[in-house]
């Protein structure tokens, strides 16, 4: 069975860094196949999409509120993407989520977060920003 497993959330003091970890476990499932979105829910609000990856990792984009402060990635061998946040800012804290697309549409990114866009989600983890 697919699972997607976040971890390395916590709480940082505004201007630090955490890094992000979306293990993705299942018989047959190689991360780098897939597309892989991360995405956030903060109190009240609605849930949004902050970056992306696309198979092979040949595309990634990424939400206007991270840019140039987080840079997803991911690692093959450990079949797990990585999102790390840097320049962290209150407005940053939310329950953050990977998600995977099963397909067809691997290379084209998305930062829709619903259940037609990505299949399978994790549980989420915590960030807070505060001093």
């Amino acid at each position: 069975q697919l699972q997607l497993v976040e971890s390395g959330g916590g709480l940082v003091q505004p201007g630090g860094s955490l890094r992000l970890s979306c293990g993705v476990s299942g018989s047959g499932i190689f991360v780098n196949y897939y597309r892989i979105g991360w995405f956030r829910q903060a109190p009240g609000k609605e849930r949004e999409g902050i970056s992306c990856i696309t198979r092979g990792g040949i595309t990634t984009i990424y939400a206007d509120s991270v840019k140039g402060r987080f840079t997803i990635s991911r690692d093959n061998a450990k079949n797990t993407v990585y999102l790390q946040m840097t320049d962290l800012k209150p407005e940053d804290t939310a329950d953050y989520y990977c998600a995977l697309h099963w397909g067809p549409y691997w290379n084209i990114c998305s930062l829709v977060p619903d259940k037609e866009s990505y299949h399978y989600w994790g549980q989420g983890t915590r960030v807070t920003v505060s001093s």
